[in-house]
């Protein structure tokens, strides 16, 4: 059995066991910030949480996470 990182509690997601907000961790990531620095950010969380918060979002919102990872990367294209 997987098991699940995220929760949904008091109308939100939040990592499992944590006050961390699941919108924390995939707006730092869609600003562009590794899942390295996002878990030394939020110490109460690991790496396998992050990474998670991540993917539940992908798999979530396919949608809204395409047209989101596309504005994060035309932000940080410095051509663009």
């Amino acid at each position: 059995m997987a098991k699940e990182y995220v929760e949904q509690r008091d109308g939100g997601y939040y990592l499992a066991g944590s006050r961390v907000s699941l919108d924390s961790v995939v707006y730092a990531f869609l600003r562009g910030e590794l899942p390295e620095g996002i878990a030394e950010s939020f110490p109460a969380v690991s790496m396998e949480q992050v990474f998670d918060a991540i993917a539940h979002c992908r798999r979530s919102h396919p949608a809204l996470y395409a047209r989101l990872e596309a504005a994060r990367r035309a932000a940080s294209d410095p051509a663009a």
